[in-house]
């Protein structure tokens, strides 16, 4: 398996408060049979994304944990004004491992209109976002539909895999559910923050998807979908969203 989405680095943003517990974290995810994890440090208005440093902070990890785990370098892009400038000029600065393929987290508590222009603006310039956790985004919630409107466009959606499994509350739970039941989910991935709650692993959200769609789609999550990702390819599984109730 392969996990996109993970804040591994310590000390960088509101992930792990040392190295012990960053190579503690590479080890729980290793053993759950993951073979390559993405840092993605958060890039917001609380966290300045350094990447330059935090490549740095990427090789100091590898010392670490040796070969037991291979280790890239993305970013949790915050879709604000001063972010989407940036990347329109520097777009290799945030992707992940500089490819085409770029996580992009909304806001919790606005999702204006415009935003699918800004997603589309990304795309332009031959960026592909990866929508991260919509399932657990209280306006998404209310109104999912507007992800598959996005999808339809080729933007990718990233779930949590822990969503399927109730970790993060029934509300994010159907949510997850809905989104997988309208063909709208193309990657699972931990979101670990640390080794206590928000712990490392895919496998047990792999088995739950397996339970509603099959062992095809399941792997296709963990595996074919996040291995084209970082080889800049085209996803090999991406269904046309089913846009009825």
């Amino acid at each position: 398996m392969i996990d996109i989405h993970s804040h591994i680095l310590a000390e960088v943003d509101d992930g792990p408060k040392s190295w012990d517990i960053s190579r503690e974290m590479c080890r729980l995810s290793a053993e759950d049979g993951v073979e390559a994890i993405i840092a993605t440090p958060h890039a917001n208005e609380r966290y300045f994304y350094d990447r330059e440093y935090l490549e740095k902070a990427v090789q100091h990890l590898r010392s670490l944990v040796d070969d037991t785990l291979q280790i890239g370098l993305g970013c949790d892009f915050h879709l604000s004004y001063d972010n989407i400038q940036d990347a329109l000029k520097n777009p290799a600065r945030y992707t992940i491992n500089e490819t085409k393929y770029l996580l992009v987290e909304l806001s919790n508590f606005s999702v204006p209109p415009q935003i699918g222009d800004s997603l589309m603006r990304l795309g332009d310039i031959g960026l592909v976002p990866i929508l991260t956790h919509p399932e657990r985004n209280p306006i998404l919630q209310k109104s999912p539909r507007r992800v598959l409107e996005w999808v339809e466009a080729g933007v990718v959606v990233q779930v949590t895999a822990s969503a399927f499994t109730g970790l993060w509350g029934e509300t994010s739970h159907r949510s997850a559910h809905w989104l997988l039941e309208h063909d709208a989910v193309h990657v699972l991935a931990s979101d670990c923050h640390d080794t206590k709650r928000r712990v490392p692993g895919l496998s047990a959200g792999r088995e739950a998807v397996a339970q509603i769609v099959g062992d095809e789609i399941a792997d296709a999550l963990v595996e074919a979908n996040p291995r084209a990702i970082l080889n800049s390819q085209p996803l090999p599984y991406f269904p046309k969203p089913v846009m009825k109730d």
